[in-house]
């Protein structure tokens, strides 16, 4: 039984991985003003986050449309006995909701199951590169989604911002508390929990907020994989994945670019971690 996975953009897989996994990956959109960009297809990471940072106009992200996931559908369908569709939690975006529109405009045709990962970026990309190994091995429909709904709650996902700026900007967050957070120069902590993305702590510095992503990441047991995500700081991401290599000895450690869906809230300076536990 040939089993073919299909995820979307904010899960933050590089290309060519997607490319060798065989996962088809539908992108979202990000918009600045009237210009509207297809995430990695018509703008860059490093066009996004110029335009981020040094850009008049604050972007905002689109989520696909149903007829983007029916023509992947329809594509897949010729090559595939089924179809697993895992997207970024419905907590955050509409993108799941096109996914089963598109399931419906095709009047359930094709063998396909959205699955609403509760994730997001590299948390999300755990998730769909395990389906995607498990239908590489050959496991049949059943086992690939016994597997990716055991592994959404033993998926985590720990964050630590540079500033409150960008999620002010995209009115994720109090005025109030963005002023305290400017003034007291903190870095903000934040967590996965629920499919949303919550605060879970302050930190005086840069460094002492990466130890707490490092101290967050060692109450986990029975890790099998880890993944970093950063927006703008490729040499933070590569130490802070050395120093998990000696926390999580033989356990793989990926690190990636965060794109545009997390990146337009939250902004350069950004690092991600995820881990998924044994299941």
């Amino acid at each position: 039984m040939k089993i073919k996975i299909v995820t979307d953009s904010s899960a933050d897989i590089p290309a060519e991985l997607a490319h060798k996994m065989g996962i088809a990956v539908v992108p979202l959109y990000v918009r600045f003003g009237d210009d509207i960009y297809r995430e990695r297809v018509t703008i860059t990471d490093e066009q996004f986050y110029d335009k981020l940072i040094n850009g008049p106009i604050h972007p905002v992200t689109i989520q696909p449309s149903p007829q983007d996931f029916v023509e992947v559908y329809k594509k897949l369908a010729a090559e595939a006995d089924a179809i697993v569709s895992i997207h970024i939690s419905s907590k955050l975006s509409g993108t799941p909701n096109s996914a089963l529109l598109a399931k419906s405009m095709l009047e359930n045709a094709y063998p396909i199951t959205v699955i609403d990962s509760q994730s997001i970026s590299v948390s999300l990309g755990l998730i769909v590169l395990m389906a995607a190994e498990a239908a590489q091995k050959g496991k049949d429909l059943d086992d690939i989604l016994a597997m990716v709904t055991n592994a959404i709650p033993k998926t985590h996902l720990f964050g630590l911002l540079d500033t409150l700026k960008y999620l002010l900007l995209g009115g994720r967050i109090g005025k109030a508390k963005a002023l305290v957070g400017s003034l007291l120069g903190v870095k903000p902590v934040l967590a996965l929990k629920d499919g949303e993305v919550v605060p879970s702590g302050q930190a005086r510095n840069r460094a002492k907020g990466i130890d707490r992503l490092l101290d967050d990441l060692k109450k986990i047991p029975d890790v099998v994989d880890i993944a970093i995500a950063h927006s703008t700081t490729p040499e933070d991401a590569q130490k802070l994945a050395t120093q998990i290599s000696t926390i999580a000895k033989d356990v793989p450690v990926r690190v990636v670019r965060l794109g545009t869906t997390l990146g337009v809230h939250l902004g350069p300076g950004a690092l991600l971690i995820a881990c998924r536990q044994k299941i």
